[in-house]
């Protein structure tokens, strides 16, 4: 125990330990002299990051002096930092501590910016879903009647081999919108959920799409085997999952590797909600990334920019996991894109 006046105190770095705030004291050549865990953890100073972090905060060498000299408190917002590979975005407070000390408070922002992009998407994906539903719902039963024409018409006009051909083209086309209907509405059954290890949908998708004849595609598993069970319902996670390799495979066009990885976050916030554990199935490709016209509508249905889709299997895959009280997430350069499915390790209703 320390004194802090004529009284016993804890010890200053037992404080900082306890902030879920990342704190760094650096002197001015940029020498990282102490950071408390949450700052270790973001800035990965446990893996032998400190030469990265000076290098990182290089730029505000010449503000640190100044600020000592003026015994100064400065606060940048939205500054972003690279550090092992990974540019971070964080509004930096920086005060003088000691004579040649500055205390760098660090709060990130990219999980904030991502959070509220993800609010304004659901909200635009939720308004898109209804307005598909309700026309879904408007266009079945004339499906309905169309086809029942057709029908009658065939059975009254056996011998008409012209006749014939055209209801079947009717038949098939009714059928084939009927079908696209019946997507658009999205799965009317019951969710049936139970405790599940969420290897085995994966490994169940690693299988059909390892079955399929396409040479020039490489399946790559990364699998963490210490993830915690799943309430879910397998079949719509299934669902989920091969609506992103096939989007994947598309946009490789079958040429590439598409890697499914597995992983575990904690205090993740999800559609509002913090959750201590969350489960994290990533389908990453090698393709040439998502085209940046359709990034601000990318989960929308019938959005597609490939010529062989629908456009439904993404506004679908997030549908079935949002049931769960997950989302998917996505991030895309090229060479990588990541489609991210996350599910909060907890009953949920719905």
């Amino acid at each position: 125990m320390r004194r802090i006046g004529d009284r016993e105190g804890p010890d200053p770095a037992a404080l900082l330990a306890q902030l879920a705030t990342a704190v760094l004291c650096v002197d001015d050549d940029l020498c990282v002299h102490h950071a408390n865990p949450a700052a270790q953890e973001l800035l990965g100073l446990a893996r032998g990051g400190r030469g990265e972090i000076a290098r990182a905060l290089l730029p505000l060498a010449g503000d640190f002096r100044r600020l000592l000299q003026r015994w100064e408190m400065r606060t940048y917002r939205e500054h972003r930092i690279e550090v092992s590979g990974r540019v971070l975005t964080v509004d930096c407070v920086v005060a003088p501590c000691a004579e040649n000390l500055v205390l760098v408070e660090l709060t990130p922002l990219d999980r904030h910016l991502l959070i509220s992009g993800e609010d304004a998407l659901n909200e635009r994906h939720q308004a898109a879903r209804h307005l598909v539903r309700a026309l879904a719902h408007e266009v079945r039963n004339p499906l309905a009647g169309v086809r029942g024409a057709a029908q009658l018409l065939a059975r009254r006009y056996p011998e008409d081999a012209e006749g014939r051909a055209c209801t079947e083209v009717i038949l098939q086309e009714v059928d084939r919108l009927s079908r696209l209907v019946e997507r658009l509405l999205g799965p009317r059954l019951p969710s049936e959920r139970k405790t599940i290890n969420v290897h085995e949908p994966v490994e169940h998708v690693a299988r059909l799409t390892g079955s399929e004849n396409h040479p020039d595609l490489r399946l790559v598993r990364d699998y963490d085997p210490s993830l915690p069970g799943l309430l879910a319902d397998p079949e719509q996670i299934v669902q989920a999952l091969l609506n992103l390799v096939r989007n994947a495979r598309e946009a490789m066009a079958d040429r590439g590797t598409v890697t499914l990885r597995t992983r575990v976050e904690r205090q993740y916030t999800i559609q509002g909600r913090r959750h201590p554990l969350v489960v994290r199935v990533d389908v990453v490709d090698t393709g040439p990334g998502v085209p940046g016209e359709l990034r601000e509508k990318l989960f929308l249905p019938l959005v597609s920019g490939s010529g062989r889709s629908t456009g439904l299997g993404l506004a679908i895959a997030q549908d079935l996991v949002q049931r769960h009280g997950g989302l998917i997430e996505w991030r895309s350069r090229p060479g990588e894109t990541v489609f991210s499915i996350l599910l909060p390790v907890a009953e949920v209703t719905g």
